[in-house]
């Protein structure tokens, strides 16, 4: 990729933001910092790089690579001593920190001038804080409930709509000696998923990321309806035994194997699936059911995004670089490489069974969570999954729970 006329810089987990911040600014440079030094994001990042180079001739590419974990730790430094003209991060709550901070620029320009409104309308309301646009999402993947169809099949069980459904047909499963949903809650996150997903659809979106904001105390009786629903299914034994003892990969065994049905899991559950022998005859997909009736959909759909820190040298390119971005065959191709879901939705979807179910689904969604431990503070997520975790265990914790995260929020958002 590199050449005497394009420049690409990949440094990684050992690089050192002082050892940017002499970059003498360069005429027709952009500089990009990402971390996305896995090989299915470095590889489309490559590709993506290279085909804007390609249309731009006039501009070089610096491209700065992070692993994961310095990046979160740099990011904030590096917006603020030396920023880069470009940056990926994430939608929703998680980019609010660096806009409070008026470290990313905002980009309506971007666009309205390329009607992104329109075409990348899926994540408009996660990239939108105080009426502003703060960045370009490029790829996103569902959640929501992944099935053994050929079980259902044999049980005469249709996909539930809503909640009254989705528990008569846990409650078949469980005559049939099916355990109704797997989960493995070792590492927490998991509980976290099946909470948002409880709690959008008991109280919907807006109330949804207020919560995660920190806007709502956990002891709100909205709260509690929500977790009385969550309730109804450890009442109703719908879960497997011993889940915290398992990873969410353990978890899928029981699945592959028929003694559980169901799995409020990503779209990454996909391969390791096939993979452990299930045909697409057997593995199925649907939307979580409604709960309260009325509440509009809205998913968890994690998004990965584009920002112009306001400390960006070359603004003009960096704009140049999101319209690139933004555009339908742009996003198809680099997402082919992801094995994930283009937002812009003129872009061709590969034809993956699953990858055609999320993108219908979400093309029509209320709106986007990024999924709780995007959205809400660490110090907030991490009580946040423990108490989720307690509450599968012991349920009749769920005062105690609630008043601890109430603790918890009275010191995760100063």
């Amino acid at each position: 990729m590199n050449n005497k006329n394009k420049l690409v810089n990949i440094s990684l987990a050992g690089l050192l933001v002082g050892s940017m911040l002499c970059s003498p600014v360069i005429a027709g440079e952009l500089v990009i910092n990402t971390d996305t030094s896995d090989p299915a994001p470095k590889a489309a990042f490559e590709t993506l790089i290279k085909g804007f180079e390609s249309e731009h001739p006039d501009v070089t590419v610096k491209w700065n690579l992070f692993d994961h974990e310095g990046y979160k730790t740099s990011i904030r430094n590096f917006l603020t001593a030396d920023a880069p003209d470009l940056a990926n991060w994430y939608a929703g709550n998680r980019m609010l920190p660096y806009v409070r901070s008026g470290l990313f620029e905002p980009v309506d320009d971007v666009w309205e001038a390329n009607r992104l409104n329109e075409s990348l309308k899926p994540a408009a309301e996660s990239m939108t804080i105080d009426g502003k646009k703060w960045g370009v999402p490029y790829t996103y993947y569902q959640w929501g409930v992944y099935y053994r169809k050929d079980l259902f099949a044999e049980q005469g069980i249709a996909v539930p709509t809503n909640w009254a459904e989705f528990k008569a047909a846990g409650a078949r499963l469980k005559e049939a000696g099916i355990t109704p949903i797997t989960i493995g809650s070792k590492y927490l996150w998991t509980t976290a998923g099946l909470f948002d997903y409880l709690n959008l659809r008991t109280n919907g979106y807006d109330f949804h990321m207020a919560l995660t904001r920190g806007e709502i105390p956990w002891t709100d009786e909205r709260v509690r309806n929500t977790m009385s629903h969550w309730k109804e299914l450890l009442d109703a034994g719908f879960f497997i035994k011993n889940h915290a003892a398992y990873s969410w990969q353990e978890a899928l065994a029981p699945m592959v194997h028929g003694k559980a049905a169901m799995y409020v899991m990503g779209n990454f559950a996909v391969a390791p699936l096939r993979d452990a022998g299930l045909g697409d005859d057997q593995l199925g997909f649907f939307q979580f059911p409604e709960i309260t009736p009325g509440v509009p959909m809205a998913e968890d759909a994690p998004t990965d995004t584009i920002h112009i820190p306001a400390n960006a040298k070359n603004k003009e390119d960096a704009k140049k670089f999101l319209a690139y971005l933004a555009r339908a065959d742009v996003q198809a191709e680099i997402n082919k490489t992801l094995g994930q879901l283009p937002i812009n939705t003129q872009s061709e979807v590969g034809d993956d069974a699953f990858l055609q179910a999320g993108a219908k689904m979400l093309s029509s969604a209320e709106g986007l969570a990024q999924f709780f431990d995007r959205d809400a503070p660490a110090e907030m997520a991490k009580a946040a999954m423990e108490g989720f975790q307690e509450f599968m265990v012991k349920p009749e914790r769920l005062d105690k729970i609630l008043s601890r995260l109430e603790k918890v929020r009275g010191r995760a958002y100063k």
